[in-house]
């Protein structure tokens, strides 16, 4: 798969989910693949969430952005202890900051304001205590 994201990119990115996750428990990634099989974003979301091991953080509070480049679009999957506590309008809302700026033809600033975004709500309901330990990797998974 040619990347979609350059190496300073990818950096630029998974320094957002470092700063983001700096003041939270929370666990936050991304995930990059050009099309999803079936067309079903929202079933392609939560299969590699759970592909990723992000329900098995302790206290249930993962956060998965999802972008399908090809297909031109966007899932944000978030975990049982972040879902009880932000309302489904909140994932909408994230969605559409992210949205605005890919439109814009801001593909980096975008999905960095959605970890910003996501970053902060976690921080609000699940501060960083201080024996926090990193669960997930920062890195950014692709597929092709």
């Amino acid at each position: 798969m040619a990347r979609f994201l350059t190496r300073e990119e990818e950096q630029r990115v998974i320094e957002a989910i470092r700063l983001a996750e700096a003041k939270t428990s929370g666990e936050i990634r991304v995930h990059v693949q050009k099309r999803v099989s079936g067309g079903d974003i929202m079933h392609a979301a939560k299969h590699r969430f759970d592909k990723l091991g992000m329900s098995r953080t302790e206290l249930r509070n993962g956060v998965l952005i999802f972008v399908a480049t090809d297909d031109r679009e966007l899932a944000i999957i978030g975990d049982k202890g972040i879902n009880e506590l932000v309302q489904e309008s909140f994932w909408d809302d994230t969605v559409n900051v992210i949205l605005g700026h890919f439109k814009a033809k801001d593909f980096i600033g975008g999905i960095v304001a959605g970890i910003e975004t996501a970053g902060k709500a976690l921080q609000e309901y699940f501060p960083r205590k201080k024996d926090d330990k990193n669960e997930l990797s920062d890195e950014v998974s692709f597929e092709a």
